[in-house]
């Protein structure tokens, strides 16, 4: 059994074939679509999070309002990056957007991506600290994130409040409980992940890691799930380490996914520069008839470690059309594979 959930990451354009054409028509379809998807069965509805593009960007507003919409559904991002972020106001949104949805937010977080525009982080007021990195900075950020959100005391109170105090010192409100459970990595290097695993994160792996061993690309991500596996356990925690992997993945069950997608070009690994040191491979889609497509997935390594899958989405292409593509891999593909 896994958990099957969509990831979005928000589109818009003017363009005559798009279904969302500007912001508002993607964040209102967001909606829509988690909505659907909770009523066919799908158990997660997640959104990327990139600034300075044409795409979704505050998640909190939206996790709020899809949580206020629906009842059972798991709310996530994949990925916040960390180097935008306030943490302490990140904990106070983050807080209300998982009281408002009931305690079903999973929230992935990270250093992030290449950027739209160089160093973006800086517009929005942030510097790196002496000697530090970007991806050091987005680290710090995210063990202070994963701190004030255990709801300790920190901040001494003012002798002279506006409202009466609570004894002792005061935490951010609101104080939403378990969330510091339900906090993801999304790791794009084996370190990554086992620095995930050492701090209890939840692990997330998208359909891009950095290339370190050459093999192919889901051989790669089921190493870094292991190795992450691994030292969740050496680390001792308490409770059980959860992971998911990213796909885009189309079965092919009518004329119209077969003019969409039976063409599909990315059907093999791809191997690119992500930064202009490091070198990434590029997982490849899936994009066949049921039977073949069972066929593939089951030799995907990575997908059998996980017990989380999201489905990457176009979303451009409008709620209708999504909730037919996820229908589809519920009906047609996930009860061969044991996924339901």
């Amino acid at each position: 059994m896994k958990k099957i959930g969509f990831l979005s990451f928000g589109h818009w354009s003017n363009h005559p074939a798009y279904n969302a054409r500007t912001a508002s028509d993607t964040l209102l379809q967001s909606i829509d679509l988690a909505i659907a998807a909770e009523e066919i069965g799908l158990d997660g509805a997640y959104f990327r999070v990139h600034h300075f593009a044409a795409q979704l960007a505050s998640p909190f507003p939206l996790l709020s309002a899809i949580g206020a919409k629906t009842n059972n559904i798991e709310i996530g991002t994949g990925v916040i990056d960390m180097r935008y972020e306030n943490p302490l106001y990140m904990v106070e949104d983050a807080g209300a957007a998982d009281l408002i949805s009931g305690g079903r937010l999973q929230l992935g977080i990270s250093r992030g991506s290449p950027e739209q525009v160089i160093d973006g982080w800086r517009y929005f007021g942030y510097e790196l600290a002496e000697g530090e990195t970007d991806a050091d900075m987005g680290r710090r950020k995210a063990l202070e994130f994963l701190d004030k959100l255990k709801g300790v005391g920190f901040a001494q109170p003012n002798p002279y409040p506006m409202f009466p105090n609570p004894p002792g010192l005061l935490r951010l409100e609101p104080h939403a409980v378990g969330l510091r459970e339900r906090i993801w990595w999304g790791a794009a290097s084996n370190a990554t992940a086992v620095w995930a695993a050492e701090n209890g994160m939840c692990l997330q792996s998208s359909t891009l890691k950095y290339d370190e061993s050459g093999k192919p690309f889901h051989v790669q991500q089921a190493e870094q799930i292991r190795l992450y596996k691994e030292a969740w356990e050496k680390a001792g925690h308490q409770r059980e380490a959860r992971v998911s992997v990213s796909r885009s993945i189309f079965a092919l069950v009518n004329d119209q996914d077969r003019y969409y997608f039976g063409q599909e070009a990315d059907r093999d690994d791809k191997i690119g520069m992500i930064e202009k040191d490091k070198r990434a491979i590029f997982g490849r889609s899936y994009a066949a008839e049921p039977d073949q497509l069972i066929k593939e997935l089951g030799q995907d390594e990575a997908i059998q470690e996980a017990d989380t899958l999201l489905l990457t989405i176009p979303n451009t292409l409008g709620v209708d059309y999504n909730v037919h593509l996820l229908s589809s891999i519920l009906e047609h593909v996930a009860p061969a594979l044991g996924w339901r």
